[in-house]
């Protein structure tokens, strides 16, 4: 059982939306907060059927319950929420009319935004679980982090090539066959193979068209898919260099390392190849997207690239540039990007992130920082 850092701050007088892919540990989550709440599991099939054809039946089974009941009651957990948003309407009754908390927890807001579902208007706070981070592990082993990925149930596992897989099919089958979400599950399944290919790099929707013998707006819509459901996201470039022209594309990420590994069929992750490389990038933008989520910071995460080339992989907001580099011992090739970045003079911290055992400054003022030593001073908020 891991320990998680998300936390419900204002549980006592707020509802939440918790959102988070699958598998997640969103469920586990909840059940060791709240042991004694009312827990709602819309992936059950009596509970789903019963609910989507007499939704009025959440209201009837709280106020049948007795006033002492009532005021003792921990949040009322609604898990799957999207998958019956007529729902919404009576939490949000209970809400205004009772003052009953909830914690509606789902895999994807999609079904609910496109079909206008109701979002409660402000009445539930939002929070995103991620899969597990630096912290939440005990012994943690970035080798098998970056191989094995992290969620919860395959970090450990030694089958973790058969989970993943797993995974993989059952997401094509339940997020998008089940909800309807696309008609050609051939072209989609083509898509994701093309994606993972480019994943981390920055997107060329026309060479992904063509690979996939699709149009570039379905690519652009498939691409939306993944976000929507929580499996990905945009990285969007930094622009404003001044010396040095940059790039405007964004980049795309898979919401996990393990699970792009496996799209991508990259095999075993052995440190110092290529490979090995992108999977620890990929491995601190999942910790700063986890950080800034979970304290509420909500920073943007940009990466620079100029039109000739020179990258940096990630600016946070307007303070702090970080190269990630694979390397345990950097040189001046290895700061040469993040150098010509520190030449604008716009940013106030320039870190390179690597296995190097030991903390340098350079004397251009470049701080190279041991990838654990890194992460224990982002979650104390030290750099961020």
């Amino acid at each position: 059982m891991y320990t998680r850092r998300a936390i419900f701050e204002a549980i006592e007088h707020e509802s939440y939306f918790l959102w988070g892919p699958r598998q997640s540990g969103k469920s586990t989550l909840l059940k060791k907060i709240f042991p004694n709440s009312i827990y709602i599991d819309l992936l059950l099939s009596t509970e789903y059927r019963k609910l989507i054809h007499h939704p009025q039946i959440l209201r009837e089974q709280y106020l049948a319950l007795g006033p002492s009941e009532q005021q003792e009651s921990q949040p009322i957990i609604i898990d799957e929420v999207q998958k019956i948003p007529d729902l919404l309407d009576e939490v949000q009754w209970l809400i205004v009319n009772h003052n009953v908390r909830f914690i509606l927890c789902g895999s994807s807001a999609r079904k609910l935004k496109r079909g206008h579902g109701n979002l409660l208007g402000g009445r539930a706070l939002r929070m995103q679980l991620h899969p597990l981070i630096y912290l939440e592990i005990p012994d943690f082993d970035l080798s098998r982090a970056l191989n094995h990925g992290l969620l919860p149930k395959i970090y450990q596992n030694e089958r973790y090539n058969q989970l993943l897989k797993s995974y993989i099919s059952d997401y094509l089958k339940e997020e998008i066959l089940a909800e309807s979400l696309i008609r050609n599950i051939s072209a989609f399944s083509n898509f994701l193979d093309a994606m993972a290919l480019s994943n981390g790099e920055i997107i060329n929707y026309v060479n992904i068209a063509r690979d996939c013998a699709i149009s570039a707006p379905t690519v652009k819509e498939y691409f939306q898919i993944l976000i929507d459901t929580l499996l990905g996201y945009y990285i969007p470039a930094y622009t404003k260099t001044i010396k040095r022209r940059a790039i405007h594309s964004p980049k795309f990420y898979m919401f996990d390392v393990g699970v792009i590994n496996s799209l991508a069929k990259r095999g075993n992750l052995e440190q110092g190849s290529e490979l090995f490389g992108k999977a620890f990038e990929h491995f601190i933008l999942m910790e700063l997207k986890a950080y800034s989520d979970y304290s509420e910071k909500n920073f943007t995460i940009n990466y620079w690239r100029s039109a000739s080339g020179v990258e940096v992989d990630f600016i946070i907001g307007d303070s702090v540039a970080i190269e990630v580099k694979s390397s345990i011992l950097i040189n001046l090739q290895h700061t040469k990007n993040i150098r010509m970045l520190k030449e604008e003079n716009l940013l106030k911290t320039y870190l390179v992130v690597s296995l190097d055992e030991n903390k340098r400054i350079t004397d251009e003022g470049i701080t190279i920082i041991p990838w654990r030593d890194f992460l224990l001073r982002l979650w104390q908020g030290e750099y961020i």
